[in-house]
């Protein structure tokens, strides 16, 4: 939807909403025992507790998670104070204060249902909560895919995967293993499963849209299922890092180096999925698919599609994996790509670079003290200088559309 100069300019939102970036809390992972196979539990299960040296948080059977948000009193970071985080990163503070009890919304459907009616919001894409700290670490093969399996279950069992047709929560599905993967793709597919969460970059030495995988991806399409890349470690990345003599996997906030934040998490390593996928052809061969990348900002985005067309001519007479392209990449995208974007980006001046509002969403982050207190309150930080129809499509029909809903 391209914005027209002449259309009214929007002083509140009172529309409709559907938050595209929100997340279950795990209060523990005693669940997980009965969902992981038992021949897992000695490395793999996950636990909050003091490990063997000494410190409590987030482990992986004896492993600790560095970049888990666990409290030993079972508080949680207040939700929707994203002012305050960015306040305490830039003065070197691991994290806000003022952490509170969980409420029940953030653990079970129904509860959340009534959230979002308190919200105003119609509905919602729900992401795991702190267990999307964990991908970084699983062996990227059966086992992996076995404990994502484990999860998933867990999933069916106590929230569903869409319920009342409002909360869509997200199927964790990877291509770490064909056979298995395939399994997996079918099981969401047959549990009702609209919206799948994978890991970003490769898989076993392979493009995501090579080929090799489409047996997976054909399943999505027939399912007409939404992809999301929702950030997280890429691991892909990890191999870089230790080249420029840094370490992967340190506690994000307070271990990262600050090039460690500019090139190897969050918008980069989204933007190389992406692209591969892209030039890749693949929505020649899934045109059903849509892809989604959640909380990784959208401010890239200009910059990625003007460069995303011009390499595509460097490349003219290059080697295409799975032929060339029918049109410029920039136009495949907008048709089957979308971005949610950050409440402080500058989603106006994103929106006229681009020329269209049509491939970005809204996304509330709740309950995480990154996000805005309420879904809402995304118009009032992110949209204020938008016309109403891009308003609109932001905060309501553009995740309407992503989900088919």
């Amino acid at each position: 939807m391209a914005t027209n100069p002449d259309i009214k300019i929007a002083k509140s939102y009172t529309g409709p909403i559907f938050d595209c970036d929100s997340h279950i809390h795990e209060r523990d992972y005693e669940f997980m025992k009965e969902y992981l196979p038992k021949e897992l539990h000695a490395q793999w299960l996950p636990a909050r507790k003091v490990g063997p040296d000494g410190r409590f948080g987030l482990h992986l059977g004896d492993r600790m998670v560095e970049n888990a948000e666990a409290n030993s009193e079972g508080l949680v970071p207040p939700p929707g104070r994203l002012k305050e985080w960015l306040k305490a990163m830039k003065e070197g503070q691991g994290n806000v204060a003022g952490w509170i009890h969980p409420t029940e919304d953030m653990m079970g459907p129904e509860r959340r249902l009534a959230k979002l009616d308190e919200f105003g919001v119609e509905g919602c894409i729900l992401f795991v909560g702190e267990f999307v700290s964990t991908f970084g670490y699983y062996p990227q093969d059966k086992t992996g895919n076995a404990i994502l399996a484990a999860y998933n279950r867990y999933v069916k069992d106590h929230w569903g995967f869409a319920y009342a047709d409002r909360i869509f929560t997200t199927g964790l599905l990877s291509l770490w293993d064909l056979e298995t993967s395939v399994a997996e793709a079918k099981w969401l597919v047959e549990q009702g499963c609209r919206v799948v969460c994978m890991p970003m970059g490769p898989a076993g030495g392979r493009s995501p849209a090579d080929p090799y995988f489409d047996p997976v991806w054909q399943i999505l399409d027939d399912a007409k299922m939404a992809v999301t890349y929702h950030v997280s470690e890429a691991n892909f990345m990890h191999p870089l890092i230790r080249e420029f003599g840094e370490k992967p996997l340190q506690p994000r906030r307070t271990g990262q180096t600050a090039w460690q934040w500019m090139f190897c998490y969050s918008e980069l390593p989204v933007q190389i999925t992406l692209a591969n996928v892209i030039y890749h052809n693949f929505f020649e061969r899934f045109p059903n698919i849509r892809l989604g990348s959640v909380e990784n900002g959208c401010s890239w985005l200009p910059n990625f599609l003007e460069k995303l067309d011009k390499m595509r001519g460097m490349a003219k007479n290059g080697y295409w994996p799975c032929g060339q392209l029918p049109e410029r990449p920039s136009r495949i995208f907008k048709e089957h790509c979308f971005v949610v974007a950050y409440p402080e980006d500058d989603v106006k001046g994103v929106v006229e670079r681009i020329g269209t509002s049509d491939c970005i969403l809204m996304g509330s982050d709740y309950p995480h003290a990154e996000g805005v207190p309420e879904p809402r309150d995304f118009y009032a930080e992110a949209l204020t200088e938008l016309p109403d129809a891009d308003v609109r499509a932001i905060m309501y029909e553009n995740g309407k559309r992503f989900m088919r809903a």
